[in-house]
C-alpha cells in the first residue's frame, strides 16, 4: 500500500492536471472511508461520495461476477450534466474517485490524468 504522502501527491498532481477539478479522494472499498482526499468546493462531501461510489463498486464487481463476465472492472464513469465523475480500480479493495466540471474539461483529458498520475500507486 502507498504511503500516505503517496496518496497525497496523486491526488495533488489530479487536481492540477484537470481543469474544473471539484474533488478526488482514494477510497477503501471495504468501509467507504477516503484514504486520502481534497475538495475545492466545501458543498462537496467527499466522506459521503466515497462511501455511496464503494456501494456502487462493490454492486458492479457483483454483477460481473453473476454475469461470468471473465474479466475486471478498470474504471466507471458518471455523467452528470454539469460534471463528470470517474472511478478508477487501484487494486482489488481500493479506487480512485475524481469529479470534475464538465464544461472545463472533457472525458479524454480526465481519463488521461488520472490514468497518467494512479500508475504510482502502489
Amino acid at each position: 500500500m502507498a504511503s500516505q504522502d503517496e496518496l497525497t501527491r496523486i491526488i495533488d498532481n489530479i487536481n492540477s492536471d484537470v481543469n474544473g477539478f471539484i474533488g478526488a479522494a482514494i477510497v477503501d472499498m471495504e468501509t467507504g472511508m477516503p484514504l486520502a482526499s481534497r475538495s475545492t468546493r466545501s458543498d462537496f462531501d467527499l466522506e459521503v461520495a466515497s462511501a455511496y461510489n464503494a456501494e456502487m463498486v462493490k454492486a458492479k464487481l457483483k454483477t460481473i461476477q453473476v454475469l461470468t463476465i471473465g474479466t475486471s472492472l478498470e474504471d466507471m464513469l458518471l455523467t452528470l450534466g454539469d460534471q463528470l465523475h470517474l472511478v478508477k480500480m487501484l487494486d482489488e479493495r481500493t479506487f480512485l474517485y475524481v469529479a470534475a466540471d464538465r464544461a472545463a474539461t472533457n472525458l479524454a483529458l480526465l481519463r488521461s490524468a488520472v490514468n497518467r498520475h494512479s500508475a504510482s500507486f502502489r
